[in-house]
């Protein structure tokens, strides 16, 4: 159990942001325990696959990402809301050689040949290292980024609304039942962990991460700027496809195509991510949106170079009034 401690101050430095290179970590971790991870039994088909056809050999990204501890250097709290994979790994580049050292001097258990040299030559290890994770996430993760990104993007979208209706409280309390507020402090449930950690005015970096669902991820050492991160809401959907159903009776009002999008829109979604989801083209899907929103059923938010698309309250009220009997 971790408790941090929270003041005003922490209160006013605590922001959302997203990390490609944690990513890469939490997918590793995956490919290392399928069994656990059947959620991403997909894209784990895919990626193992793909990594079979390359012939590329992760063999050192999964020796550093070990069941429990995790070396901070991996994949270092996001300085920005939206940092590009490349600068996070020139970052991963210019880590400290006595830092390496240190936490791989942390991790458990016996080192393996290819750790001893990582830690004999650091900067030549953080090279290859980024070289390899660079390589790995053309081949596994980067056809998928888009689909990834829109649902990290939604979560950002639906917790900020989150916060500003209901502050502090109604945020951390819906992230995920791993982490509850109460008292100006954050209790994060951890199985091997047990501490209280002032923030001491750094604040807290929440990062929506696909890969770390169920569990959560937390990292409050002092070199770096604390960071919990968690599942976003409606991962259970993220490698579906073509699988949405519209409540009859809503679709009897507007057309069947428009109550599918009502209905997967109870979270905030692109249109590439609707027409994933509903089997639509994106050329209807955005032209019953236009519709839709003309009807103030549907609100149009951007998140950087992308728009989403979430229920309007009067379309809450209707698709609430409609029932669950599918067409």
């Amino acid at each position: 159990m971790l408790d941090l401690a929270f003041s005003t101050e922490d209160l006013a430095h605590t922001r959302f942001a997203f990390s490609p290179a944690w990513e890469i970590v939490a997918s590793v971790r995956v490919l290392n325990a399928p069994g656990q991870h059947a959620l991403h039994l997909p894209w784990i088909k895919r990626a193992t696959a793909a990594l079979d056809e390359a012939g590329l050999d992760i063999g050192l990204l999964r020796e550093l990402v070990p069941p429990r501890h995790l070396p901070g250097f991996l994949a270092g709290t996001p300085s920005t809301p939206l940092p590009e994979l490349a600068d996070e790994l020139a970052d991963l580049r210019d880590v400290p050689a006595r830092l390496v050292r240190r936490e791989l001097d942390a991790m458990s258990g016996p080192r393996s040949p290819a750790l001893n040299r990582f830690h004999r030559e650091p900067e030549a290890g953080l090279e290859r290292l980024a070289t390899l994770m660079e390589r790995y996430w053309q081949l596994v993760l980067a056809p998928d980024w888009p689909r990834i990104r829109a649902l990290l993007e939604a979560d950002v979208l639906y917790r900020s609304r989150l916060l500003a209706q209901g502050g502090a409280a109604e945020l951390f309390n819906d992230l995920t039942p791993l982490v509850r507020w109460r008292g100006g402090t954050l209790t994060v449930a951890h199985r091997h962990l047990h501490a209280a950690v002032p923030l001491d005015g750094r604040g807290l970096v929440l990062v929506p991460s696909a890969f770390v669902w169920p569990r959560v991820f937390s990292k409050t050492d002092a070199r770096w700027q604390p960071v919990l991160r968690y599942p976003p809401r409606g991962i259970a959907t993220l490698w579906e496809t073509g699988t949405a159903t519209a409540p009859g009776a809503l679709a009897a009002v507007v057309g069947r195509g428009r109550a599918m999008l009502l209905a997967e829109l109870a979270a905030p979604a692109s249109t590439a991510e609707l027409a994933r989801r509903t089997g639509l083209s994106a050329g209807a899907v955005s032209q019953h949106l236009g519709v839709l929103q003309a009807a103030g059923l549907v609100n149009r938010h951007r998140a950087g170079r992308h728009v989403l698309y979430v229920r309007s309250s009067l379309a809450e009220a209707l698709v609430a009034g409609t029932g669950e009997v599918d067409c």
